[in-house]
């Protein structure tokens, strides 16, 4: 009988300390603070465990499975990997996460697997972080300490596998073993937009396709449908019909499945001198799935239009803790920026394309009851962009559903935005609309 199987299997749901290391069996790698892993001085290092190299493998990784075991006290997550990778772990507080950062991984896990939590861990969910850069974000219900993280090779047709341990500790030492202020430098990067050329005197329009990578965004588990994918392809269509006018450059926040933080599509947008923004999502009601239908356009206001507005908001704007960023040094509003003139001449600018959209899409699709909203987004917060957040209809809806995958409701609708775009610009005359200040 071959005694190495029986091992692998215990590997699932066994502290790590109890399982033999032997060469080719366990590759561990460091699950290291930030600061410790970039050479802080002072910083915490004690989580760190020993790193071994992971021989080097042409293409990505295939992650098959995922799985969770243990208790209240000690909780183990397992994925299978078609093959080693290496990787590095840490900390991050209110609310507490662990991530766990790997190169070059596909996942082909469907995201709702992280849905049902155990033990330590309330959900865990997993994408590509940055090109090159997939990552595994672990939400725990208390403070923990990252007991080990290591790797074990594949052996006699069992997959290799990642397993992360997880023991129940205080907020004090979990404070500790958390390098805030280094994590910023690790956010995803944006992805290169077109330099500014705007002698031609083309207006610039930011696309902004909600969600990406690691944070999937609002899913139809039952259809197999996620947000990231339903408003990239509306997106991609809409930036194609824009081209072909000739009367607009056209500028994407993401073009692929990538994530990019909130605060990185504003970025764009002004970077860009944009003088229209339009983030593309749909929303997802699970406690009343089905009841609620049809699409709503959204405006920045310091306080929501409706209670439905402001869980909107909030769900949208827990876009870069879902992913894992770092949030504590984020500043909590633009306080003497939203509120100056410019601010307010972009809110107006806004209020009117806004109240275009709507006229144009109630011609071709179905629009919610109160079609007009607002409330405090932050990807709205562009000081001097007018901005609209479009929400296309409700995942939790099977006919919007069925409706916001069809290909003849998807020309439709991107038509009349179209008609909307070219209605707005022709309003002004050409001159009068704000353009972001470089």
């Amino acid at each position: 009988m071959n005694w190495r199987a029986p091992l692998l299997a215990l590997a699932l749901i066994w502290p790590a300390t109890l399982l033999p290391a032997r060469a080719g069996d366990v590759a561990t790698v460091a699950a290291a603070t930030p600061a410790a892993a970039a050479g802080v001085p002072g910083a915490d290092s004690s989580p760190a465990v020993p790193a071994a190299a992971v021989p080097a493998a042409v293409g990505p990784a295939i992650a098959t499975d995922a799985r969770l075991a243990g208790d209240e006290e000690r909780t183990r997550l397992v994925m299978d990997l078609s093959r080693p990778v290496p990787f590095g772990a840490f900390a991050l507080a209110d609310p507490y996460r662990v991530v766990v950062d790997i190169p070059d991984v596909v996942f082909t896990v469907p995201p709702s697997a992280g849905q049902q939590g155990r033990g330590l861990v309330s959900a865990f969910r997993f994408g590509l972080f940055a090109p090159g850069k997939a990552r595994l974000v672990i939400d725990v219900t208390d403070p923990v300490k990252i007991d080990k993280v290591f790797v074990i090779d594949p052996i006699d047709g069992q997959p290799a596998r990642l397993v992360v341990d997880l023991v129940k500790t205080d907020r004090v030492s979990f404070m500790k073993s958390v390098a805030a202020p280094v994590q910023r430098a690790q956010a995803a990067p944006v992805l290169p937009a077109p330099p500014v050329t705007n002698n031609d005197g083309r207006p610039v329009i930011v696309l902004d396709p909600g969600h990406g990578g690691i944070d999937a965004g609002a899913v139809n588990a039952s259809a197999g449908i996620y947000e990231k994918d339903v408003v990239l392809s509306i997106a991609t269509l809409l930036r194609k019909k824009l081209d072909a006018t000739g009367r607009y450059r056209v500028v994407m926040t993401r073009d692929g499945d990538t994530f990019v933080p909130l605060g990185d599509r504003v970025k764009v947008a002004r970077d860009q001198q944009a003088r229209l923004f339009i983030s593309l999502h749909a929303d997802s009601l699970a406690a009343r799935s089905g009841q609620v239908r049809g699409a709503t356009v959204y405006t920045l206001s310091d306080r929501a239009s409706d209670a439905e507005a402001q869980r909107l908001a909030d769900a949208e704007n827990r876009a870069d803790m879902i992913a894992g960023l770092d949030l504590s040094d984020e500043p909590t509003d633009v306080a003497g920026i939203l509120l100056d003139l410019a601010q307010r001449e972009t809110k107006n600018f806004s209020a009117l394309f806004a109240r275009t959209l709507v006229g144009k899409i109630d011609d071709v699709a179905r629009m919610h009851k109160s079609p007009l909203k607002s409330a405090g987004f932050k990807v709205l917060k562009a000081p001097d962009v007018p901005s609209v957040l479009f929400e296309l209809g409700y995942l939790s809806s099977e006919k919007d559903v069925e409706l916001m995958t069809s290909d003849a409701w998807k020309e439709k609708v991107t038509d009349a935005m179209v008609t909307a775009i070219n209605a707005y610009f022709a309003s002004q005359g050409g001159s009068s609309a704000p353009v972001a200040m470089p």
